[in-house]
């Protein structure tokens, strides 16, 4: 059995890199870069106004100046203004050559072609968004790794990037085993409803990725089968259950058979000891228990990692901190432990600690709190560990 962060360094070490394809948007939401991107314009573009009013070269002498004009925002002025010369601008119109200052309109006086202002406050480029403050052309925009997100987005098309090399998503399998499952609404005795596969998905879909749902009975010919066909077919396997040491627990040599390789068997973590890495080629195999409150915690503490590093995410863990707690915490036994939850007011409290088969007290969780092994008990006002969970 490894430790947690042997788990966290060999899942890193074997996770294959996928290839880049090109994408334009929006289909490139939620992929990785797989370069810097550098910007192909300045940003802004031109000098332009922030606000509605008036352009003009700044004078603290003048007091009047002659409107010649109007720029709204896609237009230009096609001559320089001389002095004395304003222009009336809208919000994002090009200020025209000879004006660096604009007065918003709620302090001018306008009569017919001529215009007074009472900005006592007025001073040369005020309100004007100058070209290349944010971006100067050839600039790095996004580095390599970088997650598009909505606003990532946002700014690489304001530079005028519309298509980037990102790296294609991964294909996921997410094999459900076990006979123990209802397959109606009204359960027979010692079935249960399944829970982890829908779970799973729920958590690529968050993610922006789908994965394939697969159930295999405890069947060692149905499980291999199942697994071969996951295996060829996609970049990632993630099972639940049959990773533990019973008589039914069958994916490890149901993996054996199909020449896959265990990179590691048992993790000395709570919950999810029986946790299995395994690799077939480029395909990944991440072996998950069957309990539901120990799928999702591993989900977010191991798979999701993988699924980023998969796609070059620069830091593919969860956004962790340090946080003092609010409470005593005595842990028992020697595994390191992920316990659900909760910030309020820049302190964490940690929510009941439900057995691996319960999810109702990560309903309300923010964050895992991660108790390495040698950490052992806690108390108020201690920093702990905080991994924060993906929203």
């Amino acid at each position: 059995m490894i430790s947690v962060e042997e788990a966290r360094a060999a899942l890193l070490t074997h996770t294959p890199l996928l290839r880049s394809e090109l994408f334009a948007f929006p289909e490139a939401h939620q992929r990785y870069t797989a370069e810097a991107i550098h910007a192909p314009h300045d940003h802004p573009l031109f000098d332009q106004s922030a606000v509605d009013g008036y352009a003009f070269a700044f004078d603290p002498a003048r007091s009047a100046w002659a409107v010649v004009g109007e720029v709204a925002a896609g237009s230009a002025l096609n001559r320089p203004l001389a002095r004395g010369q304003c222009v009336r601008i809208l919000t994002g119109g090009m200020l025209p050559a000879g004006a660096d200052t604009v007065v918003m309109q709620e302090f001018v006086q306008r009569t017919d072609q001529r215009i007074e202002h009472n900005d006592g406050k007025l001073r040369s480029g005020a309100n004007v968004r100058s070209r290349a403050e944010q971006v100067i052309q050839g600039q790095v925009v996004l580095p390599g790794g970088a997650r598009l997100t909505p606003q990532a987005i946002g700014l690489l098309r304001s530079v005028g990037v519309s298509a980037l090399q990102c790296r294609r998503a991964p294909r996921i399998a997410i094999v459900v085993t076990g006979s123990e499952f209802a397959d109606t609404a009204d359960p027979r005795p010692g079935h249960i409803f399944s829970s982890n596969g829908e779970m799973l998905q729920a958590g690529l879909h968050a993610e922006g990725l789908d994965g394939t749902l697969l159930h295999a009975p405890d069947d060692e010919l149905a499980l291999g089968n199942t697994l071969r066909s996951a295996l060829e077919h996609h970049d990632l396997v993630i099972t639940t259950g049959g990773v533990s040491v019973g008589d039914l627990d069958l994916v490890r040599p149901s993996l054996e058979q199909l020449d896959t390789h265990i990179l590691f068997h048992g993790v000395a973590q709570k919950p999810g000891k029986p946790m299995l890495l395994a690799k077939r080629n480029e395909t990944l195999v991440i072996g998950l228990p069957g309990n539901p409150r120990a799928v999702l915690i591993l989900f977010w503490e191991f798979v999701l990692p993988a699924i980023r590093a998969m796609q070059g995410a620069g830091d593919p863990w969860l956004r962790a901190d340090r946080v003092p707690i609010v409470h005593d915490v005595e842990l028992k036994g020697d595994r390191a432990e992920f316990r659900a939850a909760r910030i309020r007011n820049g302190k964490v409290e940690l929510l009941e600690d439900q057995g691996s088969h319960m999810l109702a007290s990560l309903l309300t969780a923010d964050a895992l709190a991660y108790f390495p092994s040698g950490i052992r008990n806690a108390a108020p006002h201690d920093e702990v560990e905080l991994h924060y969970l993906p929203r």
